[in-house]
């Protein structure tokens, strides 16, 4: 069980920090906002603070605990939490931190760290957002919009995160169903804020970006870590397509694409640069440095490397390895669902990015270890990865998608091999979202789309081959195709929670040859109450008009095998 723990809330977080922009003066204790803002420098510290806080930085303040928690990390830490949700990231079943959000545990309510882990991150990121929107007024001058546009802009994000691991039912469903309480630089009252309505809340999100639209024109930024116009068309995007608007949405998607190119084959399937360093199709990501906590403390433990990268070297096995890494070492690897890689015709290389099941039939040793080798430069490695979680020795379905960064010496010494980029936002999103509005309004220039970007992945493809019978098929067998593109394309990066709510799809694990673990094989005609996030209890302490969402509460039994 994990461990109970007690903590400030929201409200009490924030009361706290309001004076978080103030600096010790001997004369006069403070300064003001505006000597604060007007310091050299400071005010791109402020900016730089958000960006910094996503991934590393030096404040693991989530817990409160002296080390990092092993899924303590930031923001990619949400991606796996989400996507372990569902049904298309298996848990081998091993010792996975992230184990909770498969099985839907009691350690999700609200009583429990697990519960305050997602809730603490994005508002201390929020604050810091509102810290910098607050410094730059309401008119910012000319060197302050360029950094008030990029506040507005994550705080957009983090709030389009938040709305839809909280809610019960999509926008698109209940206009008026709960959010999250809306926390601004001009909130003054934390102790009476109702979580917002949908429609109250995107209302709010699409204001934020269009200020942010506005502040970042002309913007050139040096790297993707900080968002420029473009992101913001994506952040657009993604919100008129959660509110069924389909002609901004695809307007906005049109218009994030432009300046950017659609990964390659050679780059999707990198062995030495695969997902951990951004490349013509980020939009957006984050980044570990060297000095960050995550790096430095417990082994570099918390960190997305950790968890994601299998080929962190044992060094049994390959001298100089380090034999750190939950996912190369203590059992935590990750695996696609099995029913979703046989759908991944053959001739699509984003199948390549996954361990064949037919590996597992392979009886010759010698035979084995080549076909694996197709998949990696270290197979022994891949396999005691798998052998690690004392479950299965069964390498079919492992994910090598993300691989570690910095060649051999990366693979060896974590403290290099997990220092990498996390994507958040592809243009590949862009294309899909484009395609999916555009066959809302007509379904034929929206199957032309689709077909021409499901092409730059399978030359094969013909569209209609990809429609499972899923529970829900009132969306039809067009927004099935496009849903089964999403699937494939982002397995890993955070967006499948938010695709089967947005949807009101169910998950499937239990059918013939599954690879999902016993006891955890629930077919749900809807979106899984793991799905719908409890809030941490405290927060209700300070907050006296929140209103939490019902505990989760996992099925008793697996259920019986779904026919496809």
């Amino acid at each position: 069980m994990k461990k109970i723990i007690y903590i400030l809330s929201i409200a009490a977080l924030l009361i706290l920090s309001s004076s978080c922009i103030k600096e010790f003066d001997p004369q006069q204790k403070t300064v003001t906002a505006d000597q604060a803002a007007s310091a050299p420098g400071s005010f791109d510290n402020f900016v730089n603070a958000i960006e910094v806080a996503m991934c590393g930085g030096f404040d693991f303040g989530t817990t409160g605990a002296s080390q990092p928690y092993p899924y303590d990390l930031k923001y990619p830490g949400e991606l796996i939490m989400r996507d372990m949700t569902g049904q298309d990231m298996v848990w081998a079943g091993g010792n996975d931190w992230f184990s909770s959000w498969y099985e839907g545990h009691t350690s999700m309510n609200p009583r429990y760290l697990v519960c305050q882990i997602p809730w603490t991150f994005y508002y201390k990121q929020i604050k810091a957002c509102n810290n910098v929107i607050a410094l730059a007024g309401e008119d910012p001058i000319e060197e302050h919009r360029n950094g008030a546009g990029i506040a507005y802009a994550f705080r957009a994000l983090f709030y389009l995160d938040l709305a839809q691991s909280y809610c019960q039912k999509p926008y698109t469903a209940d206009p008026d169903g709960m959010t999250v309480p809306i926390v601004t630089e001009a909130v003054m009252d934390y102790t009476h804020n109702p979580r917002a309505s949908w429609t109250d809340m995107m209302t709010f999100i699409l204001g934020d970006l269009d200020k942010a639209e506005e502040y970042l024109e002309g913007y050139k930024r040096e790297n993707v870590y900080f968002p420029d116009q473009s992101v913001v068309y994506g952040l657009k995007a993604r919100a008129f397509l959660l509110k069924g608007e389909w002609e901004n949405a695809k307007k906005y998607a049109k218009l994030a694409q432009s300046g950017y190119s659609i990964m390659t084959e050679d780059q999707y399937t990198s062995w030495e640069d695969g997902f951990n360093k951004p490349n013509s199709s980020w939009m957006l990501g984050c980044r570990y440095r060297e000095d960050d906590d995550g790096i430095l403390l417990n082994d570099a433990d918390s960190s997305w490397g950790s968890m994601m990268f299998v080929e962190s070297l044992n060094g049994d096995i390959y001298p100089g390895g380090s034999s750190c890494g939950y996912a190369g070492n203590y059992g935590s690897v990750k695996k696609i669902d099995r029913h979703l890689y046989e759908t991944i015709p053959a001739t699509d290389f984003r199948k390549k990015c996954y361990v064949d099941f037919a590996i597992d039939e392979i009886a010759d040793e010698d035979e084995y270890w080549a076909a694996l080798s197709k998949y990696t430069n270290y197979p022994r490695q891949i396999y005691t990865a798998v052998v690690a979680t004392k479950v299965t020795d069964l390498v079919g379905g492992v994910e090598l998608k993300f691989r570690m960064n910095g060649g051999d010496d990366g693979r060896k010494d974590q403290h290099k091999g997990f220092v990498c980029s996390v994507p958040m936002m592809r243009v590949e999103e862009m294309y899909l979202i484009e395609a999916e509005a555009a066959g809302r309004l007509n379904e034929s220039e929206g199957i032309s789309l689709l077909t021409a970007f499901a092409k730059t992945r399978d030359a094969s493809y013909q569209y209609g081959t990809h429609r499972d019978s899923y529970y829900n098929t009132s969306s039809g067998p067009f927004i099935n195709e496009v849903w089964w593109q999403r699937r494939v394309e982002f397995w890993g990066e955070g967006l499948s929670m938010f695709d089967i709510k947005r949807l009101e799809k169910g998950v499937i694990r239990s059918y013939k040859n599954t690879n999902h673990q016993p006891n955890f094989r629930w077919n749900i005609e809807t979106a899984p109450d793991r799905m719908i996030w409890p809030i941490i209890e405290t927060e209700s302490k300070y907050n006296f008009d929140l209103v939490n969402n019902p505990y989760v509460v996992k099925p008793t039994s697996d259920s019986p095998e779904f026919v496809f």
